[in-house]
């Protein structure tokens, strides 16, 4: 059933009321958060207090169940909030925010037992509790179900092993979401099983991966016989790919809050920019930026619409999510490159007391993540065009086969090549 505009009025007004007595007005805003950007503790702490507070007075988990901690409202109300809050200084995890609060904690809503959920959820919404995803590795990227990090079961135990490459936020996670292989006799898409890993635990080592900006937010992890139980996992045993399917739909930016935010002005960033540049009034500049701002608008439409159809789905289609994933790829390496037109040599060079200087050139070096993080627009337009479009499937060898047997066969495969 559609949303009353009357009960989404009055819950805008109650959240403007309590933002505009208890949260401080922005006096500046980063374009964009990048997946390579890092925090500080020093602004994770902060953060936290900020997140705790917000949690204390019921604004935290706004869409989350009441018996987690949360609100129990709908994901409308949770983008009032947001949309209300923008102007104000809100909790900044920086991406690891976006993955805990996104696809993990959605993905566990969906997945994991009721005692797990009570565990877990309310410190996460609390601020107490920030994860990252133990997720691709050296050897499976794109091709997510190639796993090789292994799980054992020792009795009522289980011990990882295994390495974990391009996490995101792992320095500032308190737990870490791990995708394992439990059965090697089971094809790739089965035999796997997700546990939450402390990143305190024995074992668990992590080393930041430093990127052409010099940001270091992701990275990669070695873990090392690391023991968790039965009681740790999400989902059920050997059907992590169920989850990893829940988890898709939320990463690809499906999720409430990974949407672009609705365009109210036009692309303000843009238009400071061409104002330092003194660039204001040339057409070629104000032809950028009316299409930048034209592309922000649909962004934000596209994930609206595709939004309410997965939120009335009883199984949503990760594939359908792939539209605004592959969007987000296609379009924000477009505005980092209109960006550096409109710039010019201000986007180029800067005086070394401007702090925000090197800002754009940065995002510009790091614009391609989007099309390439996540899975790339190539991945995006496979399951598009398959599992939504229903074109024929590309050819597998392997799915199948026991992954074992893939394993040795693959191995064979390289000794006679080298």
């Amino acid at each position: 059933m559609a949303m009353a505009s009357t009960d989404l009025d009055a819950f805008r007004r109650e959240a403007r009321t309590w933002i505009e007595a208890n949260l401080e007005r922005r006096t500046s805003r980063s374009a964009a958060v990048s997946a390579a950007e890092a925090r500080t503790p020093e602004e994770i702490a902060q953060s936290r207090q900020l997140q705790r507070r917000l949690f204390d007075a019921g604004w935290a988990g706004i869409s989350y169940p009441e018996d987690y901690g949360g609100r129990g409202l709908t994901e409308a109300h949770e983008r009032v909030f947001n949309e209300e809050s923008d102007q104000y200084l809100t909790p900044d995890f920086g991406a690891v925010g976006l993955v805990t609060f996104g696809p993990i904690g959605r993905s566990m809503l969906a997945h994991a037992t009721p005692e797990f959920l009570q565990r877990h959820i309310p410190k996460m919404l609390a601020g107490e509790a920030l994860w990252c995803q133990f997720y691709s590795e050296p050897e499976a990227g794109s091709d997510l179900a190639g796993i090789r990090t292994r799980a054992t079961r020792d009795g009522d135990q289980w011990v990882i092993r295994g390495s974990k490459i391009w996490t995101t936020g792992a320095p500032n996670a308190d737990y870490a979401m791990c995708l394992a292989r439990t059965d090697w006799q089971a094809t790739k898409h089965r035999g796997l099983t997700w546990f939450a890993v402390p990143m305190t635990a024995h074992g668990v080592s992590v080393r930041p991966i430093v990127l052409v900006d010099g940001n270091a937010g992701f990275c990669e992890e070695t873990i090392d016989d690391v023991v968790v139980s039965d009681d740790d996992i999400i989902g059920r045993v050997n059907d992590g790919w169920s989850v990893a399917q829940t988890m898709l739909v939320y990463e690809r930016r499906a999720g409430e809050g990974f949407s672009v935010a609705e365009p109210r002005e036009i692309a303000p960033d843009l238009v400071s920019l061409a104002r330092k540049a003194n660039r204001l009034n040339d057409p070629i500049v104000r032809q950028a930026i009316a299409r930048a701002h034209i592309n922000d608008y649909a962004q934000h439409h596209l994930g609206k619409r595709l939004f309410a159809v997965l939120s009335t789905a009883s199984s949503p289609n990760p594939a359908i999510a792939a539209y605004i994933k592959l969007a987000g790829g296609v379009l924000v390496p477009e505005r980092v490159r209109l960006a550096m037109e409109i710039g010019g040599p201000d986007a180029l060079a800067w005086d070394d007391d401007d702090s925000q200087g090197s800002q754009l050139a940065a995002e510009y070096l790091t614009g391609r993540i989007a099309s390439i993080g996540g899975g790339t627009n190539e991945v995006q337009r496979n399951g598009i065009g398959e599992r939504v479009l229903g074109l024929p499937r590309e050819p597998s060898f392997d799915s199948r086969t026991p992954f074992a047997d893939v394993v040795a066969a693959s191995r064979n495969w390289n000794h006679r090549v080298g």
